[in-house]
């Protein structure tokens, strides 16, 4: 069974490209022209990702992301005007999983469209849950407690941390995150991961978990001891 993919752009040429890539590389494809639209839609029919503009007149992509995001944890993909960094820091910020800047390669796209579901898609091999201090992670079932509480975490946050997990005494760089997360062909700025990682920490830190994520400062980035607040 294919995925299914809500497309929101007020232009319908982007639409027509998007739908065009996206019903050719196998996947089906539901469009709105407005962002109430994708939130209706969102909640009428719950997508398997949402390919969601910032730029929309009256209900921006930004404003459709934080509703979405107080039900659901669907994964996001913003469309971004080129050289908007700061609408894709808030975007990501508020919990999408990737940006695409205008103009982008519809071949590109689909790649990542593909790289988020296949990080969001149940395992076919077990992972053991990875546990440190009060923190638990489940990327199986996309699930992360601390303290037997859930934490919602978007899926671009839940590969960072399984990242770091894994090695939780070796420290990673940067790049070595970038590359672990994204894929060593697409290019990330350093403040798009830092946004990440400053969103993870805000998200742990809040559900008691103050010192999950350590900063080496000119090496990069290590788990903390995880200890409840």
């Amino acid at each position: 069974m294919s995925h299914h993919i809500l497309i929101a752009d007020d232009d319908p040429q982007i639409r027509d490209i998007l739908r065009i890539g996206l019903v050719q590389a196998g996947f089906g494809v539901t469009e709105v022209g407005d962002g109430q639209a994708a939130v209706d839609e969102v909640r009428r029919a719950m997508p398997d990702m949402i390919i969601l503009d910032i730029g929309m007149p009256e209900m921006d992509g930004l404003d459709v992301c934080r509703a979405v995001r107080r039900d659901s944890d669907v994964p996001i993909l913003f469309l971004t005007a080129q050289g908007d960094e700061i609408d894709r820091v808030v975007g990501l910020e508020l919990g999408a999983d990737d940006y695409v800047a205008k103009p982008f390669s519809p071949r590109e796209l689909v790649a990542r469209v593909r790289a988020i579901l296949k990080r969001t898609a149940p395992g076919t091999v077990t992972t053991k849950a990875l546990r440190r201090g009060v923190l638990t992670l489940d990327p199986d079932r996309h699930a992360c407690l601390i303290a037997d509480e859930p934490v919602t975490l978007t899926a671009r946050e839940m590969d960072l941390l399984s990242k770091l997990m894994q090695r939780p005494e070796h420290v990673m760089s940067r790049p070595q995150l970038v590359d672990a997360i994204y894929g060593t062909n697409i290019h990330v700025s350093d403040r798009t991961m830092d946004s990440h990682l400053r969103n993870l920490r805000a998200k742990l830190s809040q559900a008691g978990c103050v010192d999950a994520i350590e900063t080496v400062h000119g090496v990069g980035i290590r788990m903390g001891a995880c200890k409840a607040a």
